[in-house]
């Protein structure tokens, strides 16, 4: 039985959808994450206040849940979740999640504290005298954030970015277990009907050590073009 026939005797097309299912998981939960990330590092830039201790709560829960926890509690139960929050706006309806839309709310739910510690130390690490440059000049705050913090925020956090983007990516295996039909689901019903299971969950090993690679190696030669023109500060 060949790996990448195609049809009823072939399991590749069932791989191949697998692995576009991981794909667009990963993807889209580290967009999210990082978009949420950034508002969260905004928002509890200053270690004081209210916003500073829900981020603190929040980051607590859900750095100290088991992700595969989170993604059982909105795949199970994310319809009575989102119930219960519509309720109070007078809608009493229960709208369906599918599992690759709750697997996406649960890996960015997990995420997202952790790109925005790491964005607010990059934050936190940009020399203040251009903030205070910019202020004294008096760029609208709008424009001190998006042409100038940011920017050299996310270059001092880019590799941070690029090692939890390497995690994330290795926890999506976790959501076949909520049954969304991802590659490790896809390579499991195949190593179950074949009995070769070293065989697919060979190529799975071999997807993930090959898409991890393949984005770390665009990352590097992305962040050695971020580097250009920038001098290493002296000792």
């Amino acid at each position: 039985m060949g790996l990448l026939a195609y049809g009823a005797e072939g399991y590749g097309d069932e791989l191949l959808a697998g692995a576009w299912v991981t794909v667009q998981l990963a993807v889209i939960s580290y967009a999210l994450a990082a978009v949420l990330g950034t508002l969260m590092a905004i928002l509890t830039l200053k270690p004081r206040g209210v916003r500073w201790t829900i981020g603190r709560v929040y980051a607590s829960v859900a750095t100290g849940v088991p992700s595969l926890l989170v993604i059982f509690l909105l795949y199970y139960g994310g319809t009575e979740i989102l119930h219960a929050l519509l309720v109070p706006f007078g809608v009493d309806e229960r709208p369906a999640i599918s599992p690759l839309w709750a697997a996406v709310a649960a890996l960015a739910f997990v995420y997202t504290p952790y790109l925005a510690d790491l964005l607010r130390g990059a934050i936190q690490n940009v020399p203040k005298g251009q903030l205070e440059a910019a202020e004294a000049l008096s760029v609208p705050r709008r424009q001190i954030w998006l042409g100038v913090l940011l920017p050299q925020a996310l270059r001092i956090a880019y590799p941070g970015f690029v090692n939890i983007w390497v995690v994330l990516l290795k926890d999506t295996a976790l959501v076949s277990l909520a049954g969304l039909t991802d590659l490790i689901a896809a390579a499991k019903v195949a190593s179950g009907s074949t009995r070769e299971p070293f065989l697919f969950y060979g190529v799975v090993v071999v997807f993930f050590v090959l898409f991890a690679a393949a984005t770390i190696r665009l990352a590097n030669r992305h962040a050695r073009r971020l580097d250009r023109g920038v001098r290493p500060s002296e000792a």
